[in-house]
């Protein structure tokens, strides 16, 4: 073990005596009808307990694997030889396609080094690609001998090519023939975004103007970035809760089933929750797993306020993110390195105040 996971797993074992339960209680698999209990973050092996559960119970899967580019994580090495890392990829995307109903659909979020390798491997396990969608953002990560990278993929798979949820309406922006041009012939719901998703910073502080614009077709939220109340601070590689509320409003409905074999941070189960879908995430690290469930404890105490609040008379995918975040929330903890184990910025204002994860 070098010096970089070392110190990252001492971090871990730091938080853990501050608290005294960091470990997640044994959960129960299946309900009192002997069915597969949803609406839980479990902790295991993705491609073992996925195996051993039923087949055909999911609607939706997102899944934000490892990149295997070095990242630190909580029990998994992120430095596997390529044969390994392809060999490992085969038999999780395996395992999810089992898992999914026939109509399901599968998002695969990953990096350059391993994109092309992905695809052909999902194709190779008998899914069928509708879109290579490219998420751009602003405050990516600089470089010196070579362009920044600032962009991550999202890879659109379904089970079936001509049977599958793709809800258009639940997710159509206004057109430049509606907005510009005043076509009368245009789609008066909009059209459907492209798959380019140009994500800045600037907008998704949500100053004084939504993550979405209504006159624009572009998205406007960034990475997950320290600064920002969503940031958990303890997962080095958190995504943000608008790009999973467009995926999980297109291609589920209401009470349906997602699956994030990955869940980390927990983001695909908070949006799953916040848009009254089931949902159920798996991860190997007990840490993980602990907050994340925080994370959607407090997720569910915020959204009976909002239940409770005036309603401004619109569906519940219109409702503002931050509006259901906490800053207080006992699931955040600062972490004082990145994923990569680089010390952060320190941070003048809240994050100073909150439980520090000591990795340096």
């Amino acid at each position: 073990m070098n010096d970089r996971k070392r110190e990252y797993h001492k971090g871990l074992r730091n938080l853990a005596r501050k608290h005294k339960r960091l470990y997640p209680k044994a959960e129960t698999l299946y309900n009192a009808s002997g069915m597969l209990d949803f609406n839980q973050i479990y902790c295991g092996e993705s491609v073992k307990m996925l195996s051993d559960w039923p087949e055909e119970w999911v609607d939706l899967a997102f899944a934000d694997p490892p990149f295997n580019i070095g990242y630190l994580y909580h029990g998994y090495d992120d430095r596997l030889k390529k044969k390994d890392y392809l060999g490992f990829s085969v038999a999780w995307m395996s395992a999810v396609r089992r898992a999914l109903k026939p109509q399901g659909s599968f998002y695969l979020a990953i990096g350059d080094d391993y994109a092309a390798e992905l695809c052909v491997a999902a194709k190779g396990v008998g899914f069928h690609l509708r879109n290579w969608i490219i998420w751009h953002y602003t405050f990516g990560q600089q470089t010196k001998d070579k362009f920044a990278r600032s962009h991550t993929h999202i890879l659109y798979f379904v089970k079936d090519p001509k049977r599958f949820t793709f809800n258009s309406d639940a997710v159509r922006v206004p057109s430049a023939r509606q907005t510009t041009y005043k076509d009368r012939r245009a789609n008066p719901k909009g059209k459907l975004p492209d798959d380019v998703w140009f994500l800045r910073p600037q907008e998704a502080q949500e100053a004084d103007e939504p993550m979405f614009d209504p006159r624009l077709d572009t998205w406007h939220v960034s990475r997950v970035c320290g600064t920002f109340a969503e940031r958990e601070g303890w997962h080095g590689c958190q995504m943000p809760v608008e790009v999973l509320k467009r995926i999980v409003l297109a291609s589920s409905n209401l009470a349906d089933v997602v699956l994030d074999p990955f869940s980390g941070s927990g983001t695909t189960a908070f949006a799953a929750a916040m848009l009254g879908r089931q949902f159920v995430g798996i991860d190997q690290s007990p840490e993980y797993v602990h907050r994340a469930r925080k994370r959607i404890e407090d997720l569910h105490a915020r959204m009976k306020r909002v239940a409770n609040a005036p309603s401004n008379g619109k569906g519940i995918e219109h409702v503002d993110v931050n509006t259901i975040i906490n800053p207080d929330r006992a699931s955040r903890a600062a972490a004082d390195v990145d994923a990569f184990g680089r010390p952060r910025v320190p941070k003048v204002r809240r994050m100073a105040q909150e439980p520090r994860l000591e990795v340096r």
